[in-house]
């Protein structure tokens, strides 16, 4: 099977903010801090992490592991719009009808997609087909919690229990890989208002690749790898990483083979 390994970067979706909270003729900055303030009312001041509908869709990176080969990139262009490079998502399940791979994809990344393709009118008709066209959906669908077609790492791994859930910087680090480097997801909004729509791509793609090496370690545990396949897994993608010779890719490469990855 296909695999695609996946994560987005979100920011204020200030448009709905405009329109829901009646702030017309304010900057986006400000319609963001209206929200922001919202958010910690509702909370009681313990967060103003912005519910899911409310946040708007920059980037999307990937990692698709197919039988003969493995590649990481962000969908569209810089310049692309939400609807575009959304669209181009789904349109990739449909192509090559992957098993998805997330951490924390169905507490996050998915339900946000969900919402923004309502808004768009995207269609994600192999997404959401549950067996009522193709009875071998009936079994194993991407909705579905407990179906391994979309694979959440971060919920198996906790054993579906939300006490026990961990973050992905943390768990890459243990394993010995490169984790955050040098950004965090807090500061993105910040690195989108500068303009610098490339260092959220180059972020996303990085942790793209943390969750695809805690991914093949996962499988290994499981049985579903020998340490030799592993192993191999792990000597493509670096091959991959160095032939791209983007700086954002050495970088992680070289962070990468500086750690003792454990299984070595």
């Amino acid at each position: 099977m296909n695999v695609l390994v996946f994560d987005i970067e979100t920011i204020p979706d200030t448009s709905s903010g405009r329109l829901l909270y009646d702030l017309e003729g304010l900057s986006d900055k400000e319609v963001a801090e209206v929200m922001f303030s919202r958010r910690r009312q509702d909370t009681d001041g313990a967060s103003d992490f912005l519910r899911l509908h409310l946040h708007k869709v920059v980037a999307i990176s990937v990692l698709l592991k197919t039988k003969d080969s493995v590649n990481v990139w962000s969908l569209g262009e810089p310049d692309s719009d939400e609807k575009e490079i959304i669209k181009r998502f789904y349109e990739g399940i449909d192509k090559y009808i992957p098993r998805i791979v997330s951490w924390n994809g169905r507490g996050f990344d998915l339900p946000v997609l969900h919402y923004r393709a309502l808004l768009y009118g995207v269609n994600a008709q192999r997404y959401w087909e549950t067996g009522n066209d193709d009875q071998s959906f009936r079994w194993n669908n991407y909705l579905s919690r407990y179906h391994d077609r979309h694979t959440d790492l971060m919920d198996l791994l906790a054993g579906y229990e939300y006490r026990a859930v961990a973050p992905l910087e943390q768990i890459a680090t243990m394993l010995g890989y490169p984790g955050k480097m040098g950004m965090s997801g807090d500061k993105v909004w910040d690195t989108f208002q500068a303009g610098d729509i490339g260092s959220i791509r180059d972020y996303c793609e990085t942790d793209v690749l943390n969750t695809y090496l805690v991914y093949l370690r996962f499988e290994l545990m499981r049985g579903n790898m020998t340490q030799e396949v592993y192993q191999m897994e792990c000597d493509s993608l670096k091959e991959l990483l160095a032939k791209e010779s983007k700086p954002h890719l050495l970088a992680f490469l070289d962070q990468w083979s500086a750690r003792n990855d454990k299984t070595q």
